[in-house]
């Protein structure tokens, strides 16, 4: 049986949920959550009452401060899914700040190693990274569209499309579209 999608208020609010739920597992109060992910206590406590939609970096400081791929902690907001994951189904997430639209085309589960998402970014678009939510998480970014900078602890890469970078991410990384091009992408985590 498949699952109707979820609306974007209601995956709003389950994040909202989520987060807050993840800072009370830890034992955190917010201001212990604000020094850990660089994130002030205001902005922690209108996420957590889903009053604002986080941002790819707030989003990116919290998953570092709990250990969680940003995928994984989308995947914790949606209900089970079939092994048949039809586009319609699949969540999309858009950055209000950036603009940045993240698909869960093969969203992450108990059972299975590794995910892929797609990807777009707008033309002259950055977005940073300060840490990888799981040291030497496995990533593969096929680039199918546009031109994209990717820096990956300290190291940058110019992509084409049809270029595909692997690496193990530990540290900070960036991906940066050129004023005259914006990006797409799929990325595929293990």
């Amino acid at each position: 049986m498949e699952n109707p999608p979820l609306t974007d208020n209601e995956t709003e609010q389950r994040l909202a949920a989520r987060l807050k739920q993840l800072r009370v597992e830890q034992g955190w109060s917010l201001d212990q959550l604000a020094t850990a992910s660089q994130v002030s206590r205001a902005t922690l406590s209108r996420l957590e009452n889903g009053e604002v939609s986080p941002t790819t970096s707030v989003l990116g400081k919290l998953c570092a401060a709990y250990g969680l791929a940003m995928s994984r902690l989308l995947r914790m907001v949606e209900d089970d899914f079939p092994p048949l994951f039809r586009r319609a189904q699949q969540s999309v997430w858009t950055d209000p700040d950036t603009g940045f639209r993240r698909r869960s085309v093969s969203p992450p589960s108990r059972a299975l190693a590794g995910e892929a998402l797609e990807c777009e970014l707008d033309a002259g678009v950055t977005i940073t990274y300060a840490a990888s939510p799981r040291p030497g998480m496995e990533h593969h970014l096929l680039l199918q569209e546009g031109k994209l900078n990717v820096t990956v602890d300290g190291r940058a890469h110019d992509l084409l499309a049809g270029d595909c970078l692997r690496y193990q991410l530990h540290g900070p990384s960036a991906f940066t579209t050129p004023p005259d091009s914006g990006a797409r992408y799929f990325l595929f985590l293990v």
